[in-house]
């Protein structure tokens, strides 16, 4: 077990009538003018828009708007949120959306607070210092962005992007207004890419070689086994409030560190290879994820043994009978088998990419090296092993 800091200094205000909070929250920031910041036409049909401007009014808070936000937020419109938060006066950022919403909101005030180009730090050759502050109505339970210290960008590049992430606890929201109902009418691929990054957040943090609580491990477990079966609820009904609500927290407990508390940081190597899958293909992130980690798992699982060999006992339901290696791998294919049955690809062929020579090559020379030439905790991997995987996957 490792030392460990433990930090969710997130407001999250839960369940059927969190909206009627958002007033009071807003004033709470002591802010004089809001960015207002969204995806696509969605909340503006849902009338989602209009309680949220109604709230701002109630607040007494003037604010501008930009939408526009796409999965795998651009760097484009960071840019042009910067310069329109500085022509504003902009000091708080509103995000109504999902994680690439949110995402954005804090790429935006990352370069509100500091000076430069903002996208040093998500190449990671500068840190931030600073983050105007965020608060946040959650759409889309899936990346956990709602309470976490991360940000995800792509930049746009002919031949593909370049997706990076930059974590610092400068970002971390300041509230999270958070409706399962919210969520009831997204499309059921949308649901099962939510609840797989969900999943992956808790994994990422669970096979490691570097230490291990049992409490965390508990409370891994549970979130996995929550997920896994209220998603296929979700399948079935997906206006099931329980089953949505128990998704929704999840995600963000997934994601805000409580799962990671005790070990060594986690492993973090799916997230990478997804990241230069949705730079140059612009995958659907849950699905990216899908994707690749039955072929990361059967790469590396003989390395982190005694961990898989507890998710196949703990998580997937695997009697612990025979070798630990076979329950292991049982425990990989009932995990596979869970993805397909919510509609998950588990290849590359079915995400519908077919990467060339070069591109398989590229790819994970990019992601070692935004690794500092490795990734991964369970397996170090370096740019041959990244490359194995990625074409395994296929």
């Amino acid at each position: 077990m490792f030392d460990f800091e433990y930090f969710a200094p997130t407001k999250a205000a839960f369940g059927k009538n969190s909206l009627s909070r958002l007033a009071g929250l807003i004033s709470e920031q002591g802010c004089k003018k809001v960015l207002l910041h969204y995806g696509g036409g969605s909340a503006e049909k849902s009338g989602l828009l209009a309680i949220v401007r109604s709230a701002l009014k109630e607040a007494g808070v003037p604010w501008a708007e930009l939408g526009g936000v796409k999965p795998n937020p651009r760097l484009s419109l960071v840019y042009e949120g910067i310069e329109l938060c500085k022509r504003e006066g902009v000091d708080f950022l509103l995000a109504v959306g999902g994680g690439s919403v949110i995402d954005s909101a804090k790429a935006i005030g990352y370069g509100l607070a500091n000076d430069g180009d903002v996208w040093d730090f998500y190449e990671g050759t500068r840190k931030p210092s600073a983050c105007v502050p965020v608060g946040v109505v959650l759409t889309i339970a899936a990346a956990g962005s709602e309470m976490s210290n991360s940000s995800v960008i792509t930049r746009e590049a002919e031949g593909g992007g370049l997706k990076r992430g930059c974590n610092s606890n400068y970002c971390r929201p300041r509230f999270a207004v958070m409706n399962p109902e919210l969520t009831y009418t997204l499309p059921d691929y949308q649901t099962a890419c939510g609840c797989t990054d969900i999943l992956m957040h808790t994994m990422e943090r669970y096979f490691t070689n570097g230490g291990n609580m049992a409490i965390t491990d508990a409370v891994a477990e549970g979130l996995m086994r929550t997920v896994i079966a209220n998603a296929r609820l979700l399948k079935h009904n997906p206006v099931d409030y329980d089953a949505r609500a128990e998704v929704m927290w999840a995600g963000a407990l997934s994601h805000n560190g409580l799962t990671g508390c005790g070990n060594d940081g986690g492993d973090w190597a799916v997230h990478g290879i997804e990241h230069e899958l949705g730079g140059q293909y612009d995958v659907a992130h849950g699905a990216g994820l899908a994707a690749v980690w039955p072929a990361w798992a059967k790469y590396v699982y003989k390395d982190c043994l005694i961990r898989f060999y507890l998710f196949a006992v703990h998580v997937m339901g695997v009697r612990p009978s025979g070798t630990r290696e076979s329950i292991a791998r049982e425990g990989i294919e009932a995990f596979a088998a869970f993805l397909r049955e919510i509609g998950m690809p588990t290849s590359l062929t079915e995400l519908g990419v077919d990467p060339t020579d070069k591109e398989y090559k590229v790819m994970a020379e990019r992601c070692a090296a935004a690794g500092g030439g490795k990734k991964g905790s369970a397996k170090v991997l370096y740019v041959q092993d990244i490359e194995n995987i990625l074409r395994n996957a296929k």
